[in-house]
């Protein structure tokens, strides 16, 4: 995830609509692009509802630089996870400001077509580690932080589908 210190964009929901749909994937919903969209392309913010602690009903729960949590709005909510992403979350904030808002953004990668899946890598830490079946050709098998892929069991071992105890 990277940050941001220029001046928020415009992105209405009404914009974001003409641009992706929620469809279906072989791991249940996803967000798919309705047209071509360039590179380096703001797409708009995550919206959603900030949370102190992890509610044990949800599987979308995104953490924030604060340490709050958010619980993302469709459509943006569907993002599934890639090994080989073609858009990332950032943070963007205004250096202006005295007190930061948590606001998080999805940007595209590279060039996205007209019913292209938009996927992120959820760079989870190695304790909350799944087995990833992205498909991807660099799949780290793990969606797994790349920084902590070194503390996940080798691929075809026992304990493949169980990540490490702190």
């Amino acid at each position: 995830m990277t940050h941001h210190n220029t001046p928020s964009p415009s992105a209405p929901s009404a914009k974001l609509d003409r641009l992706i749909r929620v469809g279906e994937t072989h791991v249940g919903r996803g967000v798919f692009a309705r047209r071509r969209i360039p590179g380096g392309a703001v797409l708009g913010e995550i919206l959603g509802e900030i949370l102190d602690d992890h509610p044990e009903d949800s599987s979308y729960v995104m953490e924030l630089p604060s340490g709050k949590l958010l619980e993302p709005a469709a459509p943006l909510r569907f993002m599934n996870h890639s090994c080989d992403p073609n858009c990332e979350l950032f943070y963007w904030f205004d250096e202006d400001q005295t007190v930061q808002e948590d606001r998080l953004w999805l940007q595209t990668i590279r060039p996205i077509e007209p019913g292209d899946e938009l996927l992120i890598d959820y760079s989870w830490p190695a304790d909350a580690a799944i087995a990833c079946r992205c498909g991807a050709g660099n799949c780290r098998g793990w969606i797994v932080d790349p920084a902590e892929l070194h503390l996940m069991p080798p691929e075809g071992s026992s304990d493949e589908d169980t990540p490490p105890t702190p």
